[in-house]
């Protein structure tokens, strides 16, 4: 199975290297946000904005019927 999973450093070019250094730090912001938001701490001041988006769908509404002008 190790053999499977083997990988060869020295033979990454440096997309390999650009692509490897990116999936490692989406996994770590990803890791922190999880934790950011699934924290009981945290649960009040999320759920105080948990309508922010559509908030700003009715402002954009609000603008629109204006008459165009």
């Amino acid at each position: 199975m190790s053999d499977y999973f083997k990988t060869d450093w020295a033979a990454m070019t440096a997309n390999d290297w650009a692509g490897l250094i990116l999936t490692v730090v989406v996994f770590v912001l990803m890791v922190v946000a999880y934790f950011q938001v699934f924290r009981p701490k945290n649960r009040e001041s999320l759920e105080s904005r948990k309508h922010i988006p559509f908030e700003e769908d009715q402002l954009e509404d609000i603008g629109d019927n204006d008459g165009g002008k």
